[in-house]
Parts: C-alpha cells; structure tokens; sequence
C-alpha cells in the first residue's frame, strides 16, 4: 500500500513530511552545548512552558527539540526493544560524507561504532549524552 501527501489510504488525509522530533534529555545545561556542537549552530528557541523547558535547533525543515521536565524522568536506560524511539537518523548526502563525520565526532569526543555499509545505504552509530541512539545515514551509491 502506498499513500501519498494528497490522499491518505481510503481517499483520507495523508502525512506530509516530518516536521519536528522532541527528545526528552536529563539536563539541558547538559545536552544543548553538546547538540549545538554536533549541530554547529545556535538553538532557534530557548522556551520554558510550564511543563517543561524546550530548546530547539533547526536542521533544514525539521527542528529537532530538547526537552527538560522541571520534576526530573523516569531515570531508565534506553532500549530499542521497547515501545518508543529506536533510534533517530540524520540525513548525509553520501559514504564520503560519512567519513567526514566519522572524524568530526572523533574530534568531538564522541565514540562512534564506524561506519557500516549495507545494501541499503551506510550508517555512523552514536549515542548522545543520555545514550539515546543517533546515527547518520547515507544512501547508497548509484
């Protein structure tokens, strides 16, 4: 079954693309120089709701969020094989980009599992500093 923007499965509404993630992190004063690091640019928002505080980085059309609760998290480590997130992926145009990166987060300090390639494209796995699980994805070559 395919859906497209214009008409969702039974002539319904479809999805468009994906606007924003939000990912719940421990400690902001934590988290946003990493992520600005990663991002290498400056939050687009620095907001505290009530609920929570959020800050927000802009990646293209989608924003990527952080947010922190003022009452804490369930302290759990994270695990792909449970309901929720199994990982979050960022777009790289190709394989050399992913070298590139490789040595970025290694300048970073941040340990990487390598490049691994697949029929499907090549991945770089990492994890932020509450070890949710990043990668940077490219297709595979044509």
């Amino acid at each position: 079954m395919t859906m497209s923007q214009e008409s969702g499965s039974a002539g319904g509404p479809g999805l468009g693309p994906i606007t924003h993630v939000a990912l719940t992190v421990r400690s902001l004063d934590v988290s946003v120089p990493w992520y600005r690091a990663l991002v290498g640019a400056e939050p687009v928002l620095d907001e505290d709701t009530g609920p929570f505080r959020h800050v927000v980085f802009a990646l293209g059309g989608t924003l990527l969020g952080l947010h922190e609760f003022p009452e804490g998290i369930e302290d759990l480590p994270h695990s792909p094989r449970r309901p929720g997130l199994d990982h979050l992926a960022f777009g790289v145009p190709d394989r050399q980009g992913l070298d590139a990166w490789a040595g970025r987060l290694e300048a970073l300090g941040v340990a990487h599992d390598g490049v691994v390639d697949a029929a499907y494209g090549s991945g770089l796995s990492f994890k932020d500093p509450d070890g949710l699980p990043l990668e940077l994805f490219a297709p595979p070559s044509a």
